[in-house]
């Protein structure tokens, strides 16, 4: 079991390596979230890109660090993109990450999350409702036994987020109410953990650290924020300018 300042430390450093390496990571993901998601790569020292185009996206995925595949605009253009921009995460090793949004409002939906599963994302970043729709199972630590079952982290994220990938389990406590608030907040943040998964080996460890350095700039954006508006554009500039002492003095993991 890691010590809180431990694992502070090791959200320090991710965030150093992604400062240090600016990895490419490609975002195929919500319409409305695009841009935000965009900046708080950026915020983080992290690459962003874009595009679903059929002629092009084998080769922006094919050069990517990690791949993120948020399924928030269910489009046909998007779920043809993903198949394209998943087979060449597979022949290129990329690792990439599963936002399955809003899967439990529509059937077609969670069963293409389903199927996904089954092309071996390195973490699943998910709310309670939308693991209930595709887990099929909520008795005891269902979390625990998706993450082993599908051989995957699950990052089951709310007022605390469980990280576990079947054997290994922590809790991340940070954040703020008006990280809710805020459109694209849940899209940026897994877009987070794939800049990470581009520079820890360890997808347990990089999604971790993080959740827990988003949450702590949301902690500290909303110190001077005077709602959800003010707190969008602070949680950025946190994000940019966050240390090593502010993670070591909020970090909450267990």
């Amino acid at each position: 079991m890691h010590a809180p300042v431990e694992l502070a430390d090791i959200a320090a450093d991710v965030l150093a390596r992604i400062r240090a390496r600016a990895p490419r990571v490609h975002c195929i993901t919500n319409s409305v979230a695009q841009q935000y998601t965009a900046n708080i790569l950026l915020a983080a020292g992290a690459v962003p890109s874009m595009t679903i185009s059929p002629q092009e996206i084998a080769a922006f995925v094919a050069g990517a660090d990690a791949l993120l595949v948020n399924l928030g605009t269910f489009d046909v253009e998007r779920r043809s993109a993903i198949d394209v921009a998943l087979r060449a995460a597979a022949e290129n090793a990329v690792p990439w990450l599963l936002d399955p949004v809003f899967v439990e409002r529509s059937q077609p939906r969670a069963q293409f999350a389903r199927e996904l599963l089954g092309r071996r994302p390195a973490v699943v970043r998910l709310n309670q409702a939308e693991f209930a729709a595709i887990a099929n199972d909520a008795a005891g630590d269902a979390p625990a036994r998706f993450a082993r079952a599908h051989a995957t982290i699950v990052a089951l994220t709310g007022d605390v987020d469980l990280v576990t990938d079947g054997e290994r389990r922590m809790t991340i406590a940070n954040g703020d109410p008006l990280m809710a608030l805020v459109t694209a907040m849940g899209c940026a943040g897994s877009a987070l953990v794939c800049a990470a998964l581009a520079v820890e080996a360890d997808a347990w460890l990089a999604t971790i650290a993080a959740l827990a350095a988003f949450g702590v700039a949301g902690e500290v954006a909303a110190q001077n924020a005077r709602g959800p508006g003010s707190f969008a554009s602070a949680i950025i500039d946190a994000l940019h300018g966050l240390d090593r002492a502010s993670l070591r003095a909020r970090v909450k993991v267990s």
